[in-house]
């Protein structure tokens, strides 16, 4: 790396030079700073949607996500500064009460590293769409969606261009879905199991481990594997 290449900031206190147009969470990650994220994964492109990797830049009038901001010239950088923890804080706190988090380990541990109050929101409307099994392959579990887009980038530019997943409806209604919400067998899904990869909760899930947490039997995890139809989260 040459002077040419190169930029000079401090990071936590440290003064540090890195790469000129490397991000935030690439520069604290050289540094081993781990920085937590949600919607960012190494194979889909940064996109700053959900605002839990936010840091303090010059003590600017926002936070900025680092998953996306690039690191400028003689910068301060503050990764876990009061201020950008309260903001970390009140994310996951919103988000563990719209969303069933059972099934999302890094982010209950993103919740205690913060010291999160999991029952701040006790009044909270939370999401609970009806399971959709429509497939042999996996079922859709949007009440533990954090709506991170994952999936939806695997599935188009990122990886599969396939543009199986999209989004629908707006705010709190939000959730990924078909496009005229067709089944999967009905969708360009090509059931390569990238969707699943990506998934940092328990939203997507192969049908067989599914059906295994169910208690189905042999005889009927060999029946919903060749099938699949809507059904309650709860069996009859």
């Amino acid at each position: 790396m040459t002077a040419d290449d190169s930029i000079t900031l401090t990071l936590d206190g440290s003064e540090i030079e890195v790469p000129a147009g490397a991000t935030i969470l690439e520069a604290a990650a050289e540094q081993g700073i781990a920085i937590p994220v949600i919607c960012y994964h190494e194979a889909t492109t940064p996109n700053g949607l959900c605002r839990v990797c936010v840091v303090d830049v010059d003590d600017g009038r926002v936070l900025q996500p680092a998953c996306v901001a690039t690191c400028q010239p003689d910068s301060t950088i503050e990764t876990d500064s009061e201020r950008v923890l309260r903001s970390r804080r009140t994310i996951l706190e919103m988000l563990n009460a719209s969303v069933n988090l059972d099934e999302a380990p890094e982010i209950q541990q993103m919740l205690r590293d913060c010291h999160a109050d999991p029952e701040r929101f006790p009044h909270a409307h939370k999401r609970d769409p009806e399971l959709i099994d429509d497939n042999p392959f996996y079922v859709r579990d949007y009440a533990q969606c954090v709506l991170c887009w994952r999936c939806v980038q695997v599935c188009a530019e990122d990886a599969q261009f396939t543009f199986a997943l999209t989004l629908k409806e707006r705010g709190h209604d939000t959730s990924v879905a078909t496009a005229f919400d067709i089944s999967m067998t009905e969708s360009p899904c090509v059931f390569c199991g990238q969707c699943i990869g990506v998934c940092p909760t328990g939203a997507l899930k192969p049908k067989i481990e599914w059906g295994m947490q169910q208690g189905l039997s042999e005889d009927e995890l060999r029946a919903a594997t060749r099938r699949g139809r809507k059904r309650d989260r709860d069996r009859a």
